[in-house]
């Protein structure tokens, strides 16, 4: 039976606990020790924080270049949160990097889980092979919690028999949990910190110490239940979003049909008291959206129709933005584009997934000339927007992501456009969801 009981992140939650949970908890080993297996863009933050709260941290990754860079401190942060803390006496006294694991109290699993292609079945090798890699290192009373977006029953199909191959017994010899990731690019530090916690567990005191791992600098409430419970609850949480977003694109492609603003009807419609429709936009992309509603689909085929259909919705929107672009271009003889925006969502540096690519690559294969620029990503920056436009020699300037900067500056040259006969096309002003 699932429960969803308060424990950690603040002090009525904490004193609220019974009697016999108290003395379960002190009964625990501590957590000193912890090998957190995935240094990227959720496991690194994880590290940090407890490094930075003294836990000894080995973090491990396959990639060298990336061990070298967290060792010798030049590995530059897009979050200045997230570097301040690799900075600090406390991070470079207690993080190491490795490409190998080592002994530890706790094991976190933090590494992706994409997608095959075509068939949108969910790529679980990275996993096994971060559980391969630990097992070798694995005592009884340790811990094992995978952070990991994983399909239902990956816990129990995949994790339980892995453990049992290191003839140890989960919830027996060995704690296993599942804590599945809570983190927004752009707003990694405070969301680690503030988001509440759903922890499943094998039993009642793997729950319990892998709350004590996070609990140094959890301020969120954790909330108990059991491992499947958990897996599904991460793909809830993202499912939901990613239909939503997909209803107002549906809501977009028939203002397009009947010629009318879709914006400004869902506009008018959320003035009723109990509609609250988001805001089309150009796609969905991140590590999350566009991936996880498919491990729905893998489980259960029958019942995911709703699901399904608003992924095809949200993947085909990239090819919807880039015909509207087409058109802009048709009475133009040979054009120059300049496009602006190549992350996923605005504010951040990140391009998984990312729409505007999708955009950029299907006007390219048509013969289009497109110079790409994102102020946010290294390869792709500019410092002024004017002379970018000037030194290109742009007949069409189309914003795809809505970068906050990239906005203003579009506003202030606005007249200057005008005068320069270049024409401007701007996708989701304003992104209604942060997936």
């Amino acid at each position: 039976m699932t429960s969803s009981e308060p424990f950690a992140g603040d002090a009525a939650a904490r004193t609220g606990a019974d009697d016999e949970t108290a003395r379960t908890d002190s009964a625990l080993e501590p957590i000193e020790e912890v090998v957190v297996v995935g240094t990227g863009f959720v496991g690194l933050p994880l590290a940090l924080l407890l490094a930075d709260r003294g836990k000894r941290v080995v973090g491990v990754d396959i990639d060298q270049t990336l061990v070298r860079a967290i060792n010798d401190g030049t590995l530059n942060l897009d979050e200045d949160d997230l570097q301040a803390l690799l900075e600090t006496d406390a991070v470079e006294r207690n993080l190491e990097a490795r490409t190998e694991p080592t002994d530890a109290d706790a094991f976190v699993v933090s590494v992706p889980t994409p997608l095959t292609e075509p068939n949108k079945s969910p790529d679980l090798s990275a996993l096994e092979d971060a559980l391969a890699s630990i097992r070798p290192y694995l005592e009884p009373g340790d811990l094992v919690n995978v952070e990991s977006t994983v399909p239902p029953l990956t816990c129990a199909e995949t994790v339980v028999p892995a453990l049992e191959d290191a003839d140890l017994e989960p919830g027996a010899e060995i704690q296993l949990a599942h804590s599945p990731e809570r983190i927004l690019p752009g707003n990694v530090f405070d969301e680690l910190v503030t988001n509440d916690r759903i922890i499943g567990g094998i039993d009642d005191r793997s729950r319990r110490r892998a709350a004590m791992l996070y609990e140094p600098f959890l301020e969120g409430a954790v909330y108990y239940t059991d491992l499947l419970s958990a897996e599904l609850c991460k793909l809830v949480e993202n499912t939901y979003r990613d239909v939503n977003v997909a209803l107002a694109n549906e809501f977009a492609l028939i203002g397009e049909e009947l010629d009318v603003d879709a914006s400004e009807v869902i506009d008018l419609a959320n003035n009723h008291p109990r509609v609250d429709v988001l805001q089309p936009g150009i796609g969905v992309g991140g590590h999350c959206l566009p991936i996880d509603p498919w491990f729905l689909n893998e489980v259960d085929p029958e019942h995911t129709n709703l699901i399904t259909t608003a992924r095809r919705i949200n993947d085909k929107m990239p090819t919807v933005a880039a015909r509207k672009v087409r058109r802009a271009l048709a009475p133009l003889a040979d054009p120059t584009v300049v496009a602006l925006g190549a992350a996923y969502k605005p504010g951040v540096d990140d391009r998984r997934n990312s729409p505007a690519e999708r955009i950029v690559a299907d006007l390219r294969a048509d013969g289009y000339r497109v110079r790409h620029y994102d102020r946010h990503v290294d390869e792709l920056a500019y410092d002024d927007l004017r002379s970018v436009l000037e030194h290109e020699a742009a007949d069409v300037v189309v914003q795809l992501v809505s970068h906050e900067e990239t906005t203003a500056a579009l506003e202030e040259h606005r007249s200057w456009l005008a005068d320069a006969g270049i024409e401007l096309l701007q996708f989701g002003v304003e992104n209604p969801i942060d997936p």
